[in-house]
């Protein structure tokens, strides 16, 4: 589908079809492909002629987030986030940036961009509005969104740390990996849109069109994303300190069972060895024919137990 909104030179909206468009009758425009068919598709090179190569990369997705100087126009690709099933799911906005139009590209509906449009088209007035203006309010939404995420992934290591309703340690290992994960796609996707945004500011193509004249707007972004990636990072070091933490705990625990089981055998190794003795079939084994020799060796054997668990007592292994 391909939406189309025509601004005239009096700052009217004209809202027609692209195919009855005649683009050199307006100020400047904003063109919509929203799940466009491949029909729809060829307007990008028919009607607006863009570079084949800027075309290519809005077919093949994911291109990583950056943007490329062609005559008239920049073309940007960016990144949206969402979460289903707590897994990471991106999907690629794409925009074709000049002085006389915009056009936003996505295979799939995207609420960034219905967002804008509807309070575009409820302006009163648009005259501070033109295809920066509607360029800044679309990346600004797509970034805002990325914070609800990372601020729920930071809820869900609190939990961990605190683990309130004694999940146990494999269930708990294998929530963490799968927070690193997440915390490791946000990441692939938060810093390029940095870099991006950084480029924006820096570049001298850009300073000599209406970028530099909102060069506040996209700082106030650029912003947003250096504290975005700080907090990835801050809880991909956070989930590495609560994986060594547990990983100590299940060691130390393993060392507790393996101390607990070597007393045990300590113990009763000497009483095996004479029991082992008593129970040869041999004739002339003097202590069996004692009356009480069968008491005297069940004494002594307690007698050896008692001894060594107070030596061990003694020495700290119960500690």
């Amino acid at each position: 589908m391909i939406n189309f909104i025509g601004i005239t030179h009096d700052n009217n909206f004209e809202n027609v079809t692209i195919d009855n468009a005649i683009l050199s009758n307006y100020k400047w425009f904003w063109v919509d492909f929203s799940e466009p068919t491949d029909e729809e598709l060829k307007h990008l090179s028919n009607t607006f002629h863009f570079h084949p190569l800027a075309i290519e990369d809005c077919v093949q997705e994911f291109q990583r987030p950056k943007l490329d100087y062609y005559n008239n126009y920049t073309f940007y690709v960016t990144h949206i986030v969402r979460e289903e099933r707590n897994e990471i799911i991106k999907e690629e906005l794409d925009f074709f940036v000049g002085e006389s139009c915009i056009v936003t590209f996505h295979k799939v509906p995207s609420i960034e961009v219905t967002k804008v449009w509807t309070r575009f088209l409820s302006q009163e007035s648009i005259e501070n509005w033109d295809p920066y203006y509607i360029f800044y309010e679309i990346l600004d939404k797509i970034v805002d969104n990325y914070f609800p995420l990372v601020y729920r992934i930071e809820d869900e290591l609190e939990k961990m740390v605190e683990n309130n309703q004694s999940h146990s340690m494999n269930f708990l290992m294998n929530e963490l990996f799968e927070t690193r994960n997440m915390l490791l796609n946000l990441l692939h996707t938060i810093n390029p849109m940095r870099d991006l945004l950084y480029r924006m500011l820096n570049s001298h193509h850009l300073n000599l069109n209406r970028i530099s004249e909102r060069r506040e707007y996209f700082s106030d972004i650029y912003d947003h994303l250096l504290k975005l990636s700080e907090m990835v990072m801050t809880n991909r070091e956070v989930t590495a300190d609560i994986r060594d933490s547990y990983l100590s705990l299940s060691s130390q625990q393993t060392n507790n069972v393996m101390k607990l089981l070597t007393i045990i055998t300590s113990i009763f190794a000497p009483l095996t060895f004479i029991a082992g003795i008593y129970g040869m079939n041999f004739e002339n084994i003097p202590e069996l024919s004692w009356k009480y020799g069968y008491f005297l060796s069940l004494g002594l054997m307690a007698l050896i137990g008692v001894t060594m668990l107070l030596w061990f007592k003694k020495k700290g292994w119960f500690k």
